[in-house]
């Protein structure tokens, strides 16, 4: 991936992107995904909407998924 790319994503207008949490997740570990172009997703707090909103392209989101998938990430 190119930083080209990377701008990309971050140059997407998110004002009609359609936000989606866990049902039944506590809403102080919430995080919300929207879908992005080309299969990419992103990701927000929302219990800060207007702020920081993290991009990740296709192949991104699929290692980040299969990372979940494989335990990765529990302690």
């Amino acid at each position: 991936m190119t930083s080209d790319d990377k701008a990309d994503l971050y140059a997407l207008g998110l004002s009609d992107a359609q936000w989606i949490t866990a049902p039944g997740a506590d809403p102080n570990d919430r995080i919300e995904i929207a879908d992005l172009p080309g299969g990419g997703m992103a990701l927000r707090n929302p219990a800060d909407p207007h702020g920081a909103v993290q991009r990740y392209n296709a192949r991104e989101w699929a290692a980040f998924l299969a990372g979940v998938r494989d335990v990765e990430f529990d302690s």
